[in-house]
C-alpha cells in the first residue's frame, strides 16, 4: 500500500512539474510534426542552448541523419547532402545528472566521449535506454535529456521504421533524406487532455 502511494504521488509530482510553464517547440519534417516540451527547470543551460540555436534558425533545412530502429533517431548537425553544419556556440556543460531518463519519448543532446561536448545535436528516444543516463557507465556521464515528445511521436516512430544505409563513415543514413524544414517555439500550446 506503501509502495501504490509513494508511486501515485510521484506521478503527480511529474505531471505538477511539468506543464503550462514550460515553452513548447515544433520540429517541423517533410514526414510530419513533433511537438516537444522542454524542461528548463531540470536541464537550464541545455534548454537555453537548444533555444538559442532554434531562435537563430540553424535547424532549419537539415536533416535526421541517423536512424536506429527501435533506438534512437538523431538530427541537428547535417544537411540533406550529408555536409556538417558547424557549430555557432561552444559546447553545453553536461546536465545529465538532472533526475530525467532517457526513456522512449524523450529528448536528449548527442556528443561525442567528452561530457561536455554537446552542442546542436539532439536525439528522439524510440525505446527506453536507460543506460544512457547518468551514472549508467564507468565514467558516470549520462546523456542530458531536456524534453520530451507531448505530441507527434507517431510521426517520430514512421522516421524510425525508414530504410537506411551507409554512408561513408555515416551509418543508418535514411536512404531518402527526413527534412528538419522548420523547428519554431509554440506560443500558447494546447495541451490535450
Amino acid at each position: 500500500m506503501v509502495r501504490i502511494v509513494a508511486t501515485l504521488l510521484a506521478v503527480l509530482v511529474f505531471s505538477f512539474s511539468y506543464g503550462k510553464d514550460n515553452p513548447v517547440v515544433v520540429i517541423k519534417t517533410n514526414m510530419g510534426d513533433i511537438y516537444v516540451e522542454l524542461y528548463p527547470d531540470k536541464a537550464p543551460k541545455t534548454v537555453k542552448n537548444f533555444l538559442t540555436y532554434v531562435e537563430e534558425g540553424f535547424y532549419n533545412g537539415l536533416i535526421f541523419h541517423r536512424v536506429v530502429k527501435g533506438f534512437v533517431i538523431q538530427g541537428g548537425g547535417f544537411d540533406k547532402n550529408l555536409q556538417y553544419r558547424k557549430p555557432t556556440h561552444p559546447p553545453v556543460e553536461n546536465e545529465s545528472n538532472n533526475g530525467l531518463s532517457n526513456v522512449r519519448g524523450t529528448i536528449a543532446m548527442a556528443r561525442t566521449s567528452d561530457p561536455h561536448s554537446a552542442t546542436t545535436q539532439f536525439y528522439i528516444n524510440l525505446a527506453d535506454n536507460t543506460f544512457l543516463d547518468y551514472g549508467k557507465n564507468p565514467q558516470k556521464w549520462g546523456y542530458t535529456v531536456f524534453g520530451r515528445v507531448i505530441k507527434g511521436m507517431d510521426v517520430v516512430d514512421e522516421i524510425g521504421q525508414v530504410p537506411v544505409m551507409n554512408v561513408g563513415m555515416m551509418i543508418n543514413v535514411p536512404v531518402k533524406p527526413i527534412i528538419i524544414e522548420k523547428v519554431e517555439v509554440v506560443k500558447d500550446f494546447k495541451k490535450e487532455d
